[in-house]
């Protein structure tokens, strides 16, 4: 997520329509395929036993944590909700360093838990690459996939936790047309042994996705309508590929990343972790509004509920994580506290 400054607030009547409207639709969505973060900058949040409630009655069976909060993945056990769990950005350097460190961190915050809960994959950091850290995401990664070997020698674990990392669409040098999507030269280095790990272990690629900024930041080029999922025509002709929507071109435009690095890259999943729209934000950001949040989040569930995929990889459901359970207000101010789909106080 891209930071933002400033501050403007919606009429609280209207958000908890967009609520109720999003989460009477959520009910009825393919089981599964739709997950939520679950994230916990804020000094005004539910407990967890409370959130855990909340997830439970609206049929979300799939969240992610960001790191392990011990008081979270207690409430979490014998739910049957699905976790993708994690790794802080800062404890990367040392799970880097040391296998020790990082099997350490898997007898902490895996096992003790590996009874209770179905952990989907565990993610060194999130969205650290690009950046000055970026070099110690593959060695985590490769050290946090040699502890969970180890536990699952010892008998301690049962089922395969893949591992993996979150990036943000920063990682694309290009992204137009999806085609020629390609990672930029600083993180190609970095990308291509990721990939190769990825493929090597039967392991997706987290993808953070927002239409929303590139939306934005490029308002005299992009369609509303195109990164709402409004759009009723074909906005980008790619070769064979005809894109309506801005959510699959950003999608494509990773999956030509990946193809173009090798090492099996072609044969990596994308889940996408984040996406969102925020209902509120910057003075002046006119896209920022509740009724755009709702068309957005309404229609990004039932694109990734069918059987639709993308125009590069067709027929299927897109497995996504709704961003963000709760309105965050330790974030930055601006779009960054707003990508709540529930009040702190739960509210519908």
């Amino acid at each position: 997520m891209r930071k933002a400054c400033g501050n403007f607030s919606f009429p609280g009547l209207l958000f908890l329509i967009f609520i109720a409207t999003l989460y009477l639709f959520m009910r009825k969505t393919e089981a599964g395929v739709v997950g939520v973060n679950y994230g916990m900058l804020g000094d005004n949040l539910p407990p967890s036993n409370d959130v855990v409630s909340l997830l439970k009655s609206q049929n979300i069976t799939k969240i992610r944590l960001f790191n392990p909060d011990i008081e979270a993945l207690q409430a979490l056990q014998n739910t049957g909700i699905e976790v993708i769990l994690g790794t802080l950005n800062q404890d990367l350097q040392p799970l880097s360093a040391n296998p020790s460190i990082a099997l350490d961190w898997i007898q902490n915050n895996v096992i003790p838990f590996a009874k209770t809960i179905q952990f989907r994959s565990i993610s060194a950091g999130n969205e650290v690459i690009p950046s000055d850290m970026q070099n110690y995401v593959l060695p985590a990664m490769q050290h946090l996939k040699m502890a969970l070997d180890q536990a699952t020698a010892a008998g301690l674990l049962a089922n395969r936790i893949p591992v993996t990392t979150a990036v943000a669409t920063s990682v694309l040098g290009n992204s137009f047309p999806p085609s020629q999507g390609e990672f930029s030269q600083e993180v190609g280095p970095v990308m291509g042994p990721i990939a190769s790990f990825l493929a090597e272990n039967q392991s997706p690629l987290l993808v953070n996705v927002y239409p929303y900024f590139a939306y934005v930041n490029n308002q005299d080029v992009i369609p509303l309508s195109y990164a709402l999922f409004n759009s009723q025509q074909v906005v980008v002709k790619d070769g064979e590929n005809a894109y309506k929507y801005l959510f699959d071109a950003i999608v494509d435009a990773v999956y030509s990343a990946l193809e173009k690095v090798g090492g099996g890259g072609q044969s990596v999943e994308i889940v996408v972790s984040e996406s969102g729209w925020p209902s509120g934000g910057n003075v002046g950001d006119a896209a920022a509004t509740v009724e755009y949040a709702k068309t957005y989040n309404n229609n990004l569930i039932r694109h990734v509920s069918g059987n639709s995929g993308t125009p590069k990889r067709p027929g299927k459901s897109i497995e996504t994580y709704a961003f963000a359970l709760f309105n965050e207000n330790l974030k930055p101010p601006g779009t960054e506290q707003n990508f709540g789909l529930f009040y702190p106080n739960m509210t519908e």
